[in-house]
């Protein structure tokens, strides 16, 4: 597939630190999910602030309308996490976004984790949405990664200044925030679909 080409070659020119990148998303989300279990209450009050924010009466209202929902999803998942959490933060301070990714994996893991009956129901179609998303972020941590070496070393990007290494890095990141966009389309479609006929099959 053309679409996804550049990605492919830029993976395999870094495949090393696409690896990293991999275990480091996937690892945390588990250490969260495993921290969830463990401290209940820490699930709890996690859960408990997004009732208080209104996050959870929102999600039930959006049920009603699969499209609208995966929409919101969608958007949720550029705005709060691939622009604030990782894309914005590497373009003022090199990797940073792959640091408060970190937390944020580590958080979701703790919002997910199986605790009780409900919630470990709900993980079984949820799982493969974080499979998907989370390849999403791991593309776009990998161009925030390639941003801040070539940012810091120009030389690493063929670059004969900084500022040069900084544009070219930012070319580099457009290359895999593309095939990003389109997972994350894919993940918001699915999470939105499953949990609003699969995930009601289960509970019968």
């Amino acid at each position: 597939m053309q679409f996804f080409r550049p990605a492919r070659h830029l993976i395999r020119a870094n495949l090393k630190a696409y690896l990293l990148l991999n275990v480091m998303a996937y690892g945390l989300l588990t250490v969260g999910l495993l921290i969830g279990v463990l401290f209940p209450d820490l699930n709890i009050a996690v859960k408990g602030s997004m009732d208080d924010s209104g996050t959870t009466d929102q999600v039930v209202a959006l049920l009603r309308t699969p499209w609208l929902f995966a929409l919101t999803i969608f958007a949720v998942n550029i705005v709060k996490i691939a622009l604030a959490a990782i894309l914005v933060p590497s373009l003022i301070v090199p990797f940073a976004g792959v640091a408060v990714f970190a937390y944020f994996a580590v958080e979701t893991g703790v919002t997910l984790a199986p605790v009780d009956h409900a919630a470990a129901m709900t993980l079984i179609p949820h799982s493969l949405t974080m499979l998907v998303e989370f390849q999403a972020y791991v593309l776009l941590m990998l161009g925030a990664y390639m941003l801040g070496r070539s940012w810091i070393r120009p030389k690493s990007a063929r670059a004969i200044s900084h500022r040069q290494g900084y544009l070219l890095g930012l070319r580099l990141s457009w290359r895999l925030a593309k095939p990003a966009l389109a997972l994350l389309v894919i993940g918001a479609v699915y999470e939105a679909l499953s949990l609003t006929y699969l995930l009601p099959l289960l509970f019968r």
